[in-house]
């Protein structure tokens, strides 16, 4: 049963304060490994196989890596969108060209944060997308999913068709028996951790 929504927010900004600390205390040479590893698990994922667009994104400093995979996808021919993080914190999407390609978001209070250069093609591009790629704290056993609570990637998710596998990239540890939910949170459909691929029947 869904916790009440003045709980689930409080219980969400405490289990969020825990996993960025426990992030920010691994070592760089362990999050590679991790990086290297989660990549090797996407390319292997039949979701994957004949799918022309996906869409990711650039990781912050604590999360896992995701440069390897972006510019894996590229070699395959892959065409792969990243999000451009607007005012509202809804997404615009760019395409990827690159690692010479990304620039800082202009967003005041979002340093750190890397974005394609390229042209907006819009919120609604993510629809194009065969495979959705996206960060999490945290993933239920259910599929839900804790992100960094600015509710960008639950309105992005709005626009993905129910048929789209979305895949969460987590470091191990992070998927838990369940995590505090509200009615706009959205679900994923498989988490990627360095151990193997989970899959879930819905939330």
């Amino acid at each position: 049963m869904m916790a009440d929504v003045p709980d689930a927010h409080v219980a969400k900004g405490e289990l969020r304060s825990r996993l960025r600390a426990v992030r920010r205390a691994r070592p760089a040479e362990d999050r590679q490994q991790v990086a290297a590893r989660l990549a090797a698990l996407v390319l292997e994922l039949p979701e994957l196989a004949g799918c022309g667009t996906v869409a990711a994104y650039v990781s912050g400093p604590a999360e896992p890596a995701t440069g390897p995979l972006l510019d894996a996808l590229l070699v395959r021919g892959v065409q792969v969108l990243l999000p451009v993080l607007l005012p509202d914190l809804d997404l615009d999407w760019a395409a990827y060209a690159g690692a010479a390609g990304l620039m800082p978001n202009s967003l005041d209070g979002r340093a750190g944060l890397l974005e394609p250069a390229g042209p907006r093609l819009g919120v609604d591009a993510i629809g194009s997308a065969g495979l959705v790629l996206v960060p999490a704290l945290a993933v239920g056993l259910g599929g839900l999913r804790l992100g960094q609570g600015g509710g960008s990637y639950d309105r992005a998710l709005a626009r993905v068709g129910p048929a789209v596998p979305v895949a969460a990239l987590l470091y191990e540890g992070e998927l838990l028996d369940e995590v505090p939910a509200e009615p706009h949170d959205r679900p994923v459909t498989l988490a990627v951790l360095p151990s193997g691929i989970v899959r879930f029947a819905g939330p």
